[in-house]
């Protein structure tokens, strides 16, 4: 049983991440090429070994790794040519400098992991498997750059055409898991379904995942776009958008304290108001109307982007209204916590989408809560 359970698993993994495989494959295969013909470099090891390295980063850091890889390379070739010809080759004393000589080098000057590792392995390599002669070490240092060139390259080509679209696609499954996640506690509230609130807090506790992967998605397009001449007149947009994700990000933990605040309420002796689910369908109907301002705000539709601004705009002040309706006295500590969380939600969304300053906004919403149904 576990193997069937298991091949079809592999089988979903490997569909969802084909194009990561044949990128470094083909890449690492162009960069070993290059190096055979056009340098004639009979053994060029780090080409390839540079292009994996570098695709192996999350994307919007692959430019950055490539430079580290190159310098890792120098770094480590410098060394290991100073030791064997203080030390000799393929000692155990050459090869415990090397590697002590390397590693400390890397760290006195701030270099990030990638680059430690890749130039005490560099240095390692010319120690043990090729020591250095004259002709053969500026080969190391090339080999790495045409290795990693062509990585920088392969990471570029999918979104050559349209190298927002990533982070377009991103924007719009991280607020379809927000608008699901705030449907499924609604529906628990409906119900006062404890088992239904549980695995929807569980589910929030992951919420920050979606987040983490739009702050990638914005340095790729970053990347993107700084390496796309023609395309960098969007770099502005992508500016503007990274002060949104500051507020989903807040909006996301606000949600988590609702589910929270939820179980609680559906655990408890008392029902909850007929009206709280409704809210909470109104706040999910602000934050689809939220991501969609913000895609159509990225892919350059900006009369669409202000037609979703304003039902985002509408739809949260409606939240915060048919909640605030249920803030009378009396009310227990779970349902004054989801009205405060759907007011807090409401608040970073309407930063997030809107031009007005925290103040404005905090206007609007207190008017929202004290004005008529």
């Amino acid at each position: 049983m576990a193997r069937k359970g298991w091949f079809p698993e592999a089988a979903g993994r490997l569909r969802r991440g084909w194009l990561p495989v044949v990128e470094a494959t083909l890449a690492a295969t162009v960069a070993w090429v290059l190096a055979t013909r056009l340098v004639g470099h009979p053994q060029p090891f780090f080409a390839p070994a540079a292009a994996l390295i570098v695709l192996g980063q999350a994307r919007g850091q692959r430019l950055r790794r490539a430079v580290e890889v190159l310098l890792g390379v120098a770094a480590g070739v410098l060394v290991a040519d100073l030791v064997v010809q203080a030390l000799g080759p393929r000692t155990t004393w050459t090869v415990f400098t090397v590697i002590l000589l390397t590693v400390a080098l890397a760290v006195a000057i701030g270099a990030s992991s990638v680059s430690v590792v890749q130039a005490a392995v560099s240095a390692l390599y010319l120690v043990v498997v090729a020591p250095p002669t004259e002709s053969l070490v500026p080969f190391r240092f090339v080999d790495a750059l045409i290795g990693g060139a062509v990585a920088v390259v392969a990471s570029q080509l999918i979104d050559a055409r349209r190298p927002l679209a990533p982070l377009v696609a991103e924007f719009r499954q991280t607020f379809q898991e927000l608008v699901g996640l705030l449907d499924e506690i609604a529906a628990a509230l409906d119900r006062g379904d404890e088992a239904a609130a549980l695995a929807a807090l569980d589910r929030a506790r992951h919420a920050d995942a979606g987040v983490e992967r739009l702050r990638g998605a914005v340095l790729a397009a970053g990347e993107a776009l700084w390496l796309n001449v023609r395309r960098r007149r969007h770099i502005g947009r992508l500016r503007s958008v990274q002060g949104s994700i500051r507020q989903i990000d807040y909006a996301v933990r606000n949600v988590r304290v609702l589910a929270r605040a939820a179980v609680t309420q559906v655990r408890g002796p008392a029902s909850a108001p007929p009206d709280l689910g409704a809210a909470v369908r109104t706040l999910a109907e602000a934050v689809r109307a939220a991501g969609d301002a913000l895609a159509a705000d990225l892919s350059g539709q900006d009369e669409l982007a202000d037609r979703h601004a304003e039902r985002a705009d509408a739809a949260a002040l409606a939240a915060v209204r048919a909640a605030g309706r249920l803030f009378t006295p009396g009310q227990t500590l779970p349902l004054a916590m989801i009205i405060g969380q759907v007011r807090a939600t409401a608040i970073d969304l309407l930063r997030g989408v809107g031009v007005d300053d925290d103040a404005t906004v905090l206007g609007r919403v207190d008017a929202a809560v004290a004005g008529p149904a």
